[in-house]
């Protein structure tokens, strides 16, 4: 795995944890929660592009 991607996964968490209390601090808890799932979503979407990269590379080594 990339130390760029941790990197860039830990600045979505660290985004999405200050809007959450902003959030959540100025009585929007359904904002709040929408901005997490979104949050993980996009962090979901990162991991998958660099799963389906590796089953790629794979079928690539063993020919399938």
């Amino acid at each position: 795995m990339e130390v760029d991607l941790i990197f860039r996964i830990a600045a979505i968490g660290i985004i999405v944890a200050v809007l959450n209390q902003l959030l959540i601090r100025s009585g929007r808890e359904e904002q709040a929660m929408m901005t997490t799932l979104a949050g993980l979503i996009v962090v979901l979407m990162m991991i998958i592009r660099e799963i389906d990269t590796l089953f790629q590379t794979i079928k690539s080594v063993f020919q399938l």
